[in-house]
């Protein structure tokens, strides 16, 4: 399973079609400021990220990636991650909490 995706929602990015590939996650939205940074979580679920504005620099484990709109991270479980949205304008990102099974690889 690859842990970045790029392009892999249309512009804007719709939270139906995310929801419709991601079915049996949760599903919320985080809007966050210029700089906002979440730092070093790990989760017993896994989590997927999809930048809907903005540019989120995302470090998953040891891979780092400038996410842009329409970008797709997909995060495993017990994994350290941290989110930094970059310090020129803020960001909104839509995430959720499940597992991704065979269905997302």
């Amino acid at each position: 399973m690859s842990v970045f995706q790029s392009n892999a929602y249309d512009v804007p990015v719709s939270p139906d079609a995310i929801r419709a590939d991601f079915p049996d996650f949760t599903f919320d939205t985080y809007i966050d400021p210029p700089g906002q940074v979440w730092a070093d979580f790990v989760h017993d679920t896994d989590e997927f990220v999809v930048v809907a504005t903005g540019h989120v620099e995302i470090e998953i484990g040891l891979e780092r990636s400038l996410c842009k709109p329409g970008d797709l991270a997909r995060i495993p479980a017990g994994v350290r991650h941290t989110l930094r949205t970059t310090k020129e304008a803020g960001s909104v990102w839509h995430y959720g909490y499940g597992s991704f099974g065979k269905s997302h690889d």
